[in-house]
């Protein structure tokens, strides 16, 4: 076979592992935004670089752009030869893409190949990727087994699901993909949500390695995560799928919350400016109450009123509306906030699965 060979990514997306490694040529920033999963950085034009060439291709010329980017390629590649793959043997098989598989991939392609490493170049780079996410994720939903985890705010869904996931089932934590809690008072601390793409690249990468002979259980959303829009076809399918309906008394959610929430607890002026974004549907009199409340210590006082006043009204009145198959749901009655009582409802739904499994 002729190296670097050049491969359409649709013939290998369900076998990447057939690769030692995947190599994103592209600059730190293009990286930042989205790449394909497992893939590492190595850019043979840096950011400042990239635009540096760029203007040069714009204000000057293709010519003179492409001989300084030549050497700022080669330097780059000779420098990661020498850092970062120095040790590697005949047999390593790289697979390189940039973003339309062109000079960059290209380039560094050419050079392993060279060397003798059996290489793959990515057709179409991460355009083609992209391409085949946006084409996939909608078959992927479709060919799925949806298991929804319906509640409260507080009901300990998200924990559940860890629990799922800790005894063996599939699960599609979209929260945690979102790096967010889902509700205005989602933002967790230091931790910046995902590109849009990254975020979607993340559920794919999920789907694919997915048993669709099994169940995958799911976190009941709105459309958006955060700032982050869930997948229209991923939406669609969990709203016509069977539902499990978590209950959980009042105490133990407002126990939960104030354990999720402790940012808050420490810092009350960080849950006054989040509250500022419920004032159109409360009244500035109600969300100034609550921060008073909260600046005074009363943090648990305004985390009951919340959920009474605002979120299970909410909750209510969208559940039914939304989840066609809800009012078939299965019943879970989480008691409390214990590894051991999570796990005994995590059994409970699985064991109503295989029910249903064998019927």
């Amino acid at each position: 076979m002729k190296y670097p060979e050049l491969i359409c990514f649709d013939n290998v997306a369900a076998n990447l592992a057939q690769f030692d490694c995947i190599i994103d040529v592209r600059s730190p920033a293009e990286f930042a935004v989205d790449h394909i999963p497992g893939a590492i950085n190595c850019p043979v034009l840096n950011d400042e670089e990239r635009i540096q060439v760029g203007t040069m291709y714009k204000q000057i010329g293709s010519f003179e752009a492409k001989r300084l980017g030549a050497g700022l390629i080669a330097m780059n590649i000779g420098r990661q030869l020498e850092t970062k793959f120095q040790q590697q043997g005949k047999s390593w098989r790289p697979l390189i893409y940039c973003w339309r598989g062109g000079n960059r991939s290209g380039s560094m392609a050419l050079i392993f190949s060279k060397i003798g490493w059996p290489v793959a170049q990515l057709q179409g780079g991460y355009k083609a990727y992209r391409q085949h996410v946006n084409a996939s994720i909608p078959e992927l939903a479709t060919k799925t087994q949806w298991r929804v985890l319906c509640g409260t705010t507080g009901s300990g869904k998200s924990r559940l699901l860890n629990t799922l996931a800790s005894l063996g089932e599939q699960v599609l934590d979209l929260e945690q993909l979102a790096q967010h809690r889902g509700s205005v008072l989602g933002d967790i601390p230091a931790e910046k949500q995902p590109s849009q793409k990254m975020f979607e690249s993340r559920i794919w990468n999920v789907l694919k390695h997915a048993d669709h002979e099994r169940a995958i259980y799911v976190e009941a959303e709105s459309k958006k995560v955060g700032n982050l829009r869930v997948p229209d076809a991923i939406m669609s399918m969990m709203r016509e799928s069977d539902c499990v309906s978590i209950a959980m008394p009042m105490s133990e959610r407002v126990n939960l919350l104030m354990e999720e929430y402790a940012h808050f607890v420490e810092d009350p002026q960080q849950l006054n400016h989040q509250l500022n974004f419920l004032s159109h549907l409360h009244g500035n009199e109600k969300i100034n109450t609550w921060k008073k409340q909260a600046l005074n210590g009363h943090i648990t006082h305004v985390v009951q009123s919340l959920l009474e006043e605002h979120y299970d009204p909410a909750y209510t009145k969208s559940i039914t509306r939304n989840f066609s198959k809800f009012d078939q749901a299965q019943q879970i009655n989480q008691t409390g906030l214990s590894s051991a009582d999570f796990e005994l409802s995590a059994k409970q739904i699985i064991a109503h699965q295989q029910f249903i499994g064998n019927t």
